[in-house]
Order: C-alpha cells, then sequence, then structure tokens
C-alpha cells in the first residue's frame, strides 16, 4: 500500500464555488503559473504517485458556500484517479483544509475524532488545551486554526490503523512595528505550535497505549535544525510529536527526522521549495513527515520525498520534473508499506 502527504500551494484557488476547475490562462496563487498549468501540473503528479491514500494539506475550501469535498472529487475524476473519495474533518476558516484522497477499493475511511472537548489533558481537536506558555503560573488557551484530521481505516485485508493527517503553523509576524515586535510576537506564535504539538503528542500516546497502529502525516512547518528559535525552546515541534527523547516504545518514526536529529552536518532532506525574493535564490527545507508508530516501523515501510533535483527517478523523468515545480512549493512524501 502506498500513503501519502502532499500541500498543494493554493488547491482551492483552483476551483470555482461550484467546486468545478478553473482551467483558463488566468494566474493561480503561484509565482507566473496559470491555473491551467497547475492543474495540469498537479494531475500529472497525482497520477504518477497512484497512492491508495493521500493527505491533502491545503486542501480546496469547504466554507463561505463552497464544497472542498466535491471539488476534490472533481479533480480526482478530471484527472481518473483511483484515489477518487474524500474525507473531510472539521472544517476551518483558513481556506486551507486538511483532506484524506483514497481509494474505496483498497480502504475504508471515517472520520472518527478523539477525546472531550472539555478535557483539560487532550481535548478533541476542535476543543480549547490549556498550557502555562509564558510560564506566568496561568494557563493559557490554545486552539488549531486547522484542527488535525483524526481517520479510522479499515484495509480489505481487514488491517486497522489510525492515520492523524496535520497542518501545524506558526503565524507570521505581519503585524509587527518593529524588530523588537517582530521577535516578541515570531516567539508567541512559536510557543503556540509547540504547544499544539504538546496536545497533538498527547494524542499520539493515548494511541500507543492502545496499540493501535499509527501513522502522523502532513506539514509541520518545522523540524530539527530548522527554526531560528529552537535553542530557546530546546527542541523542534516535530522532535515533540516523534517522542524523540522517549524509549524507542514510545517513538514515531520518520527516517528523514532522523537523519538529522543531531546531526547539523548531514546533507538535509528537503520536501520544500522556497524562492527568497531578497536574495535571489532558492531555499530548500524539510517540513513534511510521516510519521509511524514502532508496530509499522518493523513492517520495513519504504519513504520517498518525491524531489525533483534530489530523486534520481523524478529527475530522470522531464514531464514529471517539470509537473513536480509547476505544481506546488512542496514536494509530496511517500511511504510504501505491506498492510
Amino acid at each position: 500500500m502506498r500513503i501519502a502527504t502532499y500541500n498543494v500551494e493554493w488547491f482551492s484557488n483552483l476551483f470555482d464555488d461550484q467546486g468545478e476547475l478553473i482551467e483558463d490562462e488566468s494566474w493561480s496563487a503561484r509565482h507566473n503559473v496559470t491555473k491551467a498549468m497547475q492543474i495540469t501540473a498537479l494531475g500529472s503528479v497525482f497520477q504518477a504517485l497512484d497512492a491508495d491514500a493521500i493527505m491533502v494539506i491545503e486542501a480546496p475550501d469547504s466554507s463561505r458556500g463552497r464544497d472542498g469535498t466535491t471539488a476534490l472529487e472533481t479533480f480526482a475524476e478530471r484527472f481518473a484517479l483511483r484515489a477518487s473519495k474524500v474525507l473531510i474533518g472539521y472544517t476551518n476558516h483558513t481556506q486551507q483544509e486538511i483532506m484524506l484522497l483514497y481509494d474505496p477499493d483498497v480502504i475504508s475511511a471515517i472520520h472518527d475524532p478523539i477525546g472531550d472537548p472539555r478535557d483539560a489533558h487532550a481535548p478533541r481537536f476542535d476543543g480549547t488545551y490549556r498550557i502555562d506558555l509564558d510560564i506566568d503560573a496561568k494557563a493559557d488557551r490554545v486552539t488549531f486554526s486547522k484542527p488535525p484530521l483524526e481517520v479510522a481505516v479499515q484495509t480489505k485485508a481487514g488491517q486497522l490503523l489510525r492515520m492523524i493527517g496535520v497542518h501545524a503553523k506558526s503565524k507570521a509576524p505581519h503585524s509587527a512595528r518593529n524588530s523588537q515586535d517582530m521577535m516578541r510576537i515570531a516567539i508567541a506564535n512559536r510557543r503556540k505550535q509547540l504547544a499544539q504539538c504538546i496536545w497533538l503528542r498527547h494524542r499520539v500516546d493515548q494511541h500507543l497505549a492502545a496499540r493501535d497502529p499509527l501513522i502522523v502525516l502532513g506539514d509541520f512547518n518545522d523540524g530539527p535544525g530548522l527554526d531560528a528559535y529552537e535553542k530557546l525552546f530546546g527542541r523542534s515541534s516535530v522532535e515533540i510529536v516523534l517522542g524523540a527523547d522517549l524509549t524507542t516504545a514510545e517513538q514515531l518514526f520518520d527516517p528523514h527526522a532522523r537523519s538529522v536529529l543531531g546531526q547539523k552536518l548531514a546533507a538535509p532532506f528537503s520536501s520544500a521549495r522556497f524562492y527568497l525574493s531578497t536574495e535571489k535564490r532558492f531555499i530548500n527545507a524539510l517540513l513534511d513527515y510521516i510519521m509511524v508508530s514502532p508496530d509499522l516501523t518493523a513492517k520495513s515501510p519504504k519513504w520517498r520525498i518525491w524531489h525533483p533535483f534530489d530523486d534520481p527517478g523524478c529527475w530522470r523523468d522531464p514531464d514529471l520534473r517539470t509537473a513536480l515545480l509547476t505544481a506546488s512549493d512542496h514536494f509530496p512524501v511517500t511511504m510504501d508499506i505491506a498492510l
């Protein structure tokens, strides 16, 4: 079985209010890329992935009279994807949903949120988490702008497992008036993101205690050695969710994250590529992960980042290479596993 996570930059902009694709020459949200170009590129990438389940990050909007589920199913039909059924959890107000696109002939999937919204320790992800963020002996209230998607999955062979789709994000300090204000807001936002990942880690602990096969996947906008404030807080949000300081039996595993933990001189993997206009160059970052519980790690799954310049298979295919660069600022991550 192939499981993937893919952040599609402003996927929602490619659909009208009826969920139909806008395949014309108007500009997409990507620089110098039309909607028709991005749609064609995305179709090629999804077809090449041929995944049984794809956790789509920044999926089409499901608010303000728009139905993202209809839009994503329209996309799947347009490109004859066997992953043609869509599952959504809690909608949000950012126009960037989290959805699972899956093959109904291979798996069944339902939105199955865990926890009570009023639980102070590990509330449901549409609830409020209380934690002292600034060490003032007062509990701060933390919520998700993009609540994680909790999925109960059953394969046709009867294998049960859990998936949690994540889009963690620390807001940029847009309201800052000066450099000191920018630092203050950036640190406060980073604290909130770390708190969200501590909340997520509580859910991971619950599933591991119940011996649930677990996959946590998506875009964390963070990683070991990536953030300027990592030394201030001691660890990244990715390390928190992985349980990097816990015993092996309590840890989740992702080979790309593991490769850079404690190895600052190692050549890093990357799953996203951004243009820095001030420096007139591109920067790569490892932001997208597929983390699995120890029982799934024991099945020797194979991970792959579909980076057009780092992955030989993507590089050797000029059409796929171009499609990956046109489709999004992130690249898909896949995991092949026997289930």
